[in-house]
């Protein structure tokens, strides 16, 4: 009977290791390397990742607007929806990611839309779908992240492909992979058991019109 406990505790722990193996495995022929061999879609995501004290985008989230402005450059996307975390006064992610965009990259602002409430992957993807009324998109973030955005946008309703904006060595670049382990299960959480609050609010505009 000792036994009991462990084969239980064995098959929790297998189980729990099976999902993010599983979720990375499902994105692995969603995902392209660079935009010249992304498909073509409607609009592009870009995911938040945090800004420099200056209120810059750090590296991370600079390379992902790299990708994002050559998605749109070379054709395969119409417009861009940037979303991120704008909870405090002093700091607005979303506002800092159109303006590299339009300033750094040459981005025509009417191509760009801003959502100031994606303060998590979840809430980013349900949001791009109600407010946005995104159904087909092109996910842009580093390749670690993608498996994750990917499944979960898919099941808030929208078909995703993804590109990887990992375009150099991150410093943190282990730890941010072995930290979605526990945000792919969070995930699944999220979808299949407790759905998250997230900032709703009102519909803004069909981007796919």
């Amino acid at each position: 009977m000792r036994l009991v406990p462990s084969v239980v505790a064995v098959i929790v722990i297998a189980t729990l290791l099976a999902i993010p193996v599983r979720t990375f495995v499902s994105a692995r022929d969603k995902m392209a390397l660079s935009p010249e061999d992304a498909p073509e879609a409607p609009v592009a995501i870009v995911f938040g990742a945090g800004l420099r004290r200056d209120g810059k985008p750090s590296d991370i989230l600079r390379d992902r607007l790299t990708v994002a402005a050559d998605l749109y450059r070379q054709g395969k996307v119409k417009r861009i929806l940037v979303s991120g975390d704008n909870r405090f006064e002093a700091y607005n992610e979303p506002q800092a990611m159109h303006d590299a965009l339009v300033e750094e990259f040459g981005v025509d602002p009417g191509a760009l839309a801003v959502d100031y409430a994606g303060r998590r992957t979840y809430d980013t993807c349900a949001r791009a779908r109600s407010l946005w009324a995104v159904e087909d998109a092109i996910l842009v973030t580093q390749a670690f992240h993608l498996p994750r955005a990917i499944w979960t946008c898919e099941r808030l309703g929208i078909r995703s492909a993804g590109v990887s904006a990992s375009l150099q060595p991150y410093a943190k670049g282990t730890s941010f992979l072995l930290r979605e382990i526990p945000a792919i299960l969070r995930a699944w959480w999220d979808i299949y058991v407790v759905p998250p609050k997230h900032v709703e609010g009102e519909f803004e505009e069909d981007l796919t019109a």
